[in-house]
């Protein structure tokens, strides 16, 4: 309920900002209620079924994983509502903002991700916890991960392309939570250490274009 919660207050608030029509908004609105609603009864049911059945049995199971299923298919749904009322006001509008940085160069990207691969193990040696390869204070999957969305992002210019490369980065640096290889903090910093060392050398490539 907390990440629908702020997911909601995110949405509505983008919303309020670019200024959406009152039926959009409507729209919007219920969709994020319906998920609210869709995950109260989810959570309603999982206490009942914990009520009757506290061991385990093969019913249990399938009624909490139907109201799960339930839940995910409101949130499928509310997704495609948000993304056909607002891809129309964000994605032109985090084009431009692709357009002043953007660049296409090879070379550039190659290098970026080379330098930080290097710039990674260099914190990795530093921090002296894991490998170049596993664990330490930086997670090097997030870090190529996000420096591989941002050159995609920049190479290419296409905001709808761009948001499904850093939603990939997001799935991959999430991984290392779920597995306990890294924490919150080396998911973060590696990430940060992707995009922005790329960045900076992918505009560097731009002006000496």
């Amino acid at each position: 309920m907390r990440a629908h919660f702020i997911a909601a207050l995110v949405v509505l608030l983008a919303s309020l900002f670019l200024r959406v029509s009152p039926l959009e908004f409507a729209l919007l609105a219920l969709s994020i209620l319906f998920v609210l609603f869709a995950e109260l009864i989810n959570t309603a049911i999982e206490a009942v079924v914990d009520l009757l059945s506290p061991d385990f049995h093969p019913l249990a199971k399938t009624a909490k994983d139907t109201a799960a299923g339930a839940v995910l298919i409101a949130a499928c749904g509310a997704g495609i509502m948000g993304y056909l009322i607002l891809a129309k006001y964000i994605l032109p509008l985090y084009g431009r903002v692709l357009a002043m940085f953007g660049t296409q160069s090879d070379l550039g990207t190659v290098v970026a991700i080379l330098v930080v691969i290097i710039v990674v193990i260099i914190i990795k040696s530093r921090g002296g916890k894991g490998t170049p390869l596993h664990g330490g204070a930086a997670s090097g999957h997030a870090a190529i991960a996000f420096s591989i969305a941002t050159a995609v992002s920049l190479n290419t210019g296409n905001p709808l392309i761009s948001l499904l490369s850093f939603a990939l980065a997001v799935m991959v640096s999430h991984s290392r939570l779920l597995l306990r290889i890294h924490t919150l903090r080396d998911v973060v910093l590696g990430a940060l250490v992707g995009a922005g060392i790329t960045v900076i050398v992918l505009v560097a490539f731009k002006n000496l274009a």
